[in-house]
């Protein structure tokens, strides 16, 4: 650190912060300059005055994006790293060329010894702020990364984009059997409504069978304290939360972001807005952010969807590690240590892993508890199932810890699908890779009335119609890609759901018209083995459901059990209303993304951690 001091005398830092700053840069294997941009206790431009002052070289502290002299391909690179370009060619007012310095990792050593033997380099060298270099970089390349998040994903797959809801191919089949189901509807009307009742049927039996093999893993989430490791071993890790129309959560969100426990030189969050959310960047703005994180603005532009501005954020990213938050999240503070871990331990293949979501409002609303419920069994009991099997799962939109290289590999997220989380686990699978469960959960809110919860699960009804039409475009290569039992599951999870919620209240009034029926004993025989078929069929569903949620549920969580049972069946229809809903949205407006409004959670951190865990975390964003 002693080539340091000339700089720190000059940038006034004091003595006990630089050496707080050394030992962090020993300890984590970085550097003195990134550990002093990392601590948050310094000026960064203060900072890189001091150091170009003390080399005898210019500094700058604007830059405009048309001042960069570098390929569009170069900007994108260096934006996606870490340390920054080492060497930037500008343009100054003169129109003359310069050579910038703007790293995080700089080593002033070096660097003022070199010029020390090379005088002449001072004449041609400039120094500016990283931050800086990095807002003209991105503002230059907006339109690129606009276009990339639009189209990147098309242009390379375009069988396993969305954009196109149907192919003329599957559009074609479906007009055939429209044609025929009509034709056999005129001609044998009984027969054929008893087939389509009986595929149905199969349909709730197949979603039976997995809730019943998936009872073997549920169990409630053991929260697990992970320790970190080796700092120096650790790599960077980016965070992306994608906010819009969020000012409320803003608070509650920095707190949650501040309790993650990663060395703060090797973490990198972005908080990604759209340009024209003005109250949400105000409400962002008016806090001192730590200087790991980065608001990332996108240029107005269709689709209007979450996954685009996640694609638009993916480039400026530089972690090994990725992972997602939403705006109300409330993540367990070792949840990043503990993905990690999962990665070291699984090896290559392992893609991606996704923590549990937990719902921390489940007695505000009869509606919360139902979604809690749910959420029970799909997270601690479905999911952990199918990550032990390796077969395709639906990733859950949050809380999903990505290695950055396969996502970058496999496409990253398509801006037509709005349940991109359930879209990419069907593609790992495809390109050969699997997806791990973690018990570190997070924490979020539920919707608790009607007008906030339909259109969440009217979206991703949609998008799961999506998905399976995207992914049946080819179902032979699917089947050849997945595997048999890879591709049994992608038909349950996809069309077995969403058959089972579009039928559910016809299945309601099938049974009730042919137990009528059967009361006059006019009915043949046929109709009390079909009625009995279905009747089965359907109570089996409801009693999977309420066991696989009942196992996976905390005993102090548990609802009311004979409540749980009367609230099954209208849960049920509520979905069959969003699944129909979703129907019409799939022909009308395939890409219309429904925001879930959030509020501030009362008690942020409910239950999260143990008091020995909280005292050891920051509990202010400007710690971070």
């Amino acid at each position: 650190m002693r080539e340091w001091h000339p700089v720190l005398n000059r940038a006034s830092i004091s003595a006990e912060n630089a050496t707080s700053i050394a030992r962090k840069a020993v300890a984590n294997d970085t550097g003195f300059a990134r550990e002093a941009l990392a601590s948050g206790r310094i000026d960064e431009a203060r900072f890189y005055q001091a150091i170009a002052a003390e080399l005898g070289i210019g500094f700058i502290s604007r830059i405009s994006p048309q001042q960069i002299v570098m390929a569009a391909d170069a900007r994108l690179e260096g934006l996606s790293r870490s340390f920054g370009i080492p060497l930037t060619l500008l343009t100054d007012r003169h129109g003359n060329t310069v050579h910038v310095i703007s790293r995080k990792d700089l080593d002033f050593g070096p660097l003022k010894k070199k010029i020390e033997e090379h005088p002449e380099l001072a004449r041609r060298l400039r120094i500016a702020p990283p931050s800086t270099l990095r807002k003209a970089l991105i503002r230059r390349s907006s339109g690129r990364l606009l276009f990339d998040a639009q189209n990147a994903h098309a242009l390379r797959s375009p069988d396993l984009s969305a954009g196109t809801v149907i192919t003329g191919r599957q559009g074609i089949l479906l007009g055939i059997l429209f044609a025929a189901f009509a034709g056999c509807l005129a001609f044998t009307p009984h027969l054929t409504l008893l087939i389509i009742h009986l595929i149905a049927a199969i349909t709730f039996l197949g979603c039976m069978v997995l809730r019943l093999l998936a009872l073997q893993d549920a169990r409630p989430v053991q929260r697990r304290h992970v320790q970190l490791g080796d700092p120096d071993e650790l790599p960077i890790y980016s965070v992306i939360v994608a906010l819009y129309r969020e000012k409320e959560v803003v608070p509650q969100l920095l707190v949650a972001l501040g309790m993650l426990q990663w060395p703060r030189s090797k973490l990198e969050i972005k908080i990604v807005c759209e340009a024209d959310d003005a109250e949400t960047l105000a409400a962002l703005k008016a806090h001192r952010l730590h200087p790991c994180i980065e608001i990332v603005e996108v240029p107005p532009s269709l689709p209007r969807t979450k996954p685009k501005a996640l694609a638009y954020a993916l480039p400026l990213c530089s972690g090994e590690l990725v992972t997602l938050y939403d705006a109300e999240d409330r993540p367990d503070p070792f949840q990043l240590a503990a993905a990690y871990a999962a990665f070291r331990r699984e090896g290559p293949d392992l893609a991606c892993v996704q923590a549990p979501l937990i719902i921390s409002n489940s007695h505000s609303s009869i509606l919360a508890t139902m979604f809690a419920f749910e959420y029970a069994g799909l997270f601690r009991g479905l999911l952990p199932y199918l990550a032990r099997k390796k077969v395709p799962l639906p990733l859950g939109g949050t809380s999903n810890h990505f290695r950055r290289s396969v996502l970058q590999e496999v496409g990253g997220w398509d801006p037509f699908n709005v349940t991109e989380d359930a879209d990419l686990g069907v593609r790992f699978a495809r390109y050969g890779y699997h997806v791990g469960i973690i018990r570190n959960p997070t924490l979020e809110d539920a919707p608790e009335n009607l007008r906030e919860w339909l259109p969440q699960r009217i979206r991703w009804f949609k998008g799961w119609m999506q998905t399976w039409l995207v992914h049946m475009r080819h179902p032979i290569l699917l089947w050849r890609e997945l595997g048999t039992s890879g591709f049994i599951t992608v038909q349950i999870l996809m069309f077995g759901m969403i058959v089972s919620s579009l039928v559910h209240p016809i299945f309601l009034v099938s049974v009730t018209y042919h137990c009528a029926i059967l009361t006059t004993g006019d009915a043949a025989w046929m109709d009390g083995i079909y009625s009995l078929f279905v009747l089965i069929a359907l109570l089996a569903g409801y009693a999977t459901f309420i066991v696989l949620g009942w196992r996976s549920h905390p005993l102090p969580e548990r609802p009311s059990l004979p409540k749980v049972i009367l609230l099954t069946p209208v849960h049920w229809t509520l979905l069959s209303l969003a699944g129909w809903a979703a129907l019409w949205e799939l022909y009308w407006r395939p890409h219309h993304w429904h925001k879930t409004p959030h509020r501030r959670t009362a008690t942020p951190r409910s239950a999260n951690n143990s008091p020995q865990q909280k005292a050891a975390i920051p509990a202010t964003v400007t710690n971070l």
